[in-house]
């Protein structure tokens, strides 16, 4: 019986033992779960967390990209404005010279005097073989009337191009294109257009479109001559106009400082300052960096002008006259000197029904493009031979 009773008694601590190693076991595999559990969210965790910061490297690294290539088109523009502004400089010097620290004898001064007049009044080297000038007005057609009361609008004047770009107003900073002039008079206002949303207002009407750029001329402290390519809505260049202290450059145009024109020369500016207050001065200036090559000082005066435009190098103001509904050409310059006031004949605009706010002319075609009080006018010239005066 005593055997008995140790068996089970060694039985029941041997069973007491195995439960507590079970219970052990237990406990021990619940703590390794947890931690694998742990483990697993603290991976994912800092998996998710690579990931974000994976991206944000990316991000930051495009970034740098960009703000290299950035930071290397300011710097060519910088050296650009650098030459220009060494230009500028240059240009001032030969203009102005420096100050002198002593007396300088008074014959010195007379011939500098005379070195700078000769200067501006040295010969003009045309770039091309053209002497036609206005002989009359031959025909006008009356398109359309769209827009206000003043505004510019012009073709592409390089050869091969047939789009009508409309500038409405005097300060705006859309231009509206059209396909063609059919396009544009079909059109029901500008609902045709396709609109061109420039970097900065355009000021005036003396803006001009060129082998697919728009020059206009944008006014905030100084005049600046932007040129802007409409085809990649880019601005290619621009620069601050060379002469100080501007005035509207037409009295019946006063928010005109400075008209452009092309012909078959080339480039022109069409401007006036307080130092020549009462008459219109011109420079010639390249198309591709805008640098000004030759400047004049006309004998046109401002005074009831309305518009002007350039042909083969010769200055035509128009002024309004005295008679109703008609405009007059009366002022003629000729950079070559070839043709005189004198000698320029009598030519007078047909039926108008304002003032012009702008004429535009186009080489390739013949055509003055005109904006008449909302309405747009083409005029045909009779052209004829400088030299047939």
């Amino acid at each position: 019986m005593r055997g008995l009773v140790v068996l089970v008694t060694l039985a029941c601590f041997a069973t007491a033992q195995h439960q507590a190693l079970i219970d052990y076991l237990e406990r021990r595999l619940l703590a390794i779960e947890d931690r694998i559990s742990l483990w697993h969210e603290q991976t994912t965790r800092y998996a998710s967390e690579l990931r974000e910061l994976k991206q944000q490297m990316v991000s930051q690294l495009e970034n740098l990209d960009k703000e290299k290539e950035t930071l290397r088109m300011n710097l060519d523009g910088v050296g650009t404005r650098v030459d220009r502004v060494e230009r500028e400089l240059d240009y001032l010097e030969t203009q102005n010279g420096a100050q002198p620290c002593v007396d300088v004898d008074d014959k010195l001064i007379e011939q500098q005097v005379t070195l700078v007049k000769e200067k501006q009044m040295a010969k003009y080297s045309k770039l091309s073989d053209c002497s036609d000038m206005i002989s009359s007005i031959k025909a006008m057609k009356i398109l359309k009337r769209v827009g206000g009361p003043k505004g510019t609008w012009t073709k592409d004047t390089n050869r091969g191009s047939g789009k009508v770009y409309i500038f409405n107003g005097t300060d705006d900073d859309t231009i509206h294109e059209f396909a063609s002039v059919q396009d544009f008079t079909r059109s029901l206002g500008m609902s045709q257009s396709k609109n061109l949303k420039l970097p900065s207002a355009w000021k005036g009407t003396g803006h001009i479109v060129y082998n697919n750029h728009a020059y206009y001329i944008n006014q905030l402290e100084e005049i600046t001559v932007v040129k802007y390519d409409l085809k990649n809505n880019s601005i290619i260049d621009s620069a601050v106009f060379q002469a100080q202290d501007h005035v509207p450059v037409y009295s019946l145009t006063p928010e005109t400082v400075m008209d452009l024109a092309m012909d078959e020369e080339g480039l022109w500016a069409i401007y006036a300052t307080q130092q020549n207050e009462r008459h219109i001065s011109l420079a010639k200036m390249d198309a591709n960096s805008l640098d000004i090559e030759q400047m004049w000082d006309t004998n046109c005066p401002r005074e009831n002008a309305e518009a002007a435009f350039v042909i083969c190098g010769t200055l035509y103001v128009v002024y309004n006259t005295k008679q109703p509904g008609r405009s007059r050409v009366q002022c003629v310059f000729d950079v070559n000197g070839m043709v005189t006031n004198e000698d320029a004949p009598l030519i007078y605009f047909p039926k108008r029904y304002g003032s012009h706010s702008s004429l535009k002319y186009n080489p390739q075609e013949q055509l003055l493009y005109a904006w008449d009080d909302g309405y747009q006018i083409l005029y045909k010239l009779a052209m004829k031979k400088k030299l047939e005066i």
